[in-house]
């Protein structure tokens, strides 16, 4: 691997900006390595999350995973969610797995950047440094985006680039040895 290479820009960074609220998990804090349960090599299950102080309006939520690092032009998605509940503010651990876990009804789980309908796991290539896996929670200001379980989580993200009026990031690291 290119060690050399500058890091990734985060992503949402580069979008409208929009007022944020709180993210966090009692899985690991933001900026901290995430533990071996949320790789790839390990149980794969997505990671607790917990949210408070979405804006007024708040519709629904669609939650990511997206890893910037990735040694290609376009990251990686690793997690990507619609309809979630606007009175949801929680998915425990294991909530991402195939089949839907343990989503709220309604939510729909779309094909990752591994071509699965789950949460995949972090998993940089070996000797790469450290990869941030950003985890956003979105506040859309709409119940229904309208997306089915085939659209790509760079098309959904465009679909509700109109809908956002908040966001909230936590970002864990990993890189194996």
């Amino acid at each position: 691997m290119n060690l050399d290479r500058p890091p990734a820009p985060n992503p949402y960074d580069l979008l409208p900006g929009v007022p944020t609220f709180t993210l966090e998990s009692p899985d690991f804090a933001d900026g901290d390595t995430l533990p071996a349960a949320h790789t790839y090599g390990g149980d794969n299950a997505s990671p607790a999350l917990r949210w408070s102080g979405a804006p007024e309006g708040t519709k629904s939520y669609a939650v990511s995973c997206f890893d910037p690092d990735a040694p290609t032009p376009s990251g990686f998605w690793h997690w990507f969610v619609v309809g979630v509940p606007a009175d949801v503010t929680e998915l425990p651990t294991g909530a991402g797995l195939i089949g839907g876990g343990s989503l709220p009804d309604g939510s729909v789980q779309l094909h990752n950047d591994y071509g699965t309908d789950d949460f995949g796991g972090a998993a940089p290539p070996p000797g790469d440094r450290a990869h941030r896996y950003i985890f956003a929670v979105h506040a859309l200001d709409v119940a229904d985006l309208s997306i089915d379980t085939q659209t790509s989580p760079a098309k959904a993200s465009f679909i509700m680039l109109e809908h956002v009026i908040g966001r909230a990031l936590l970002t864990g690291t990993y890189a194996l040895s």
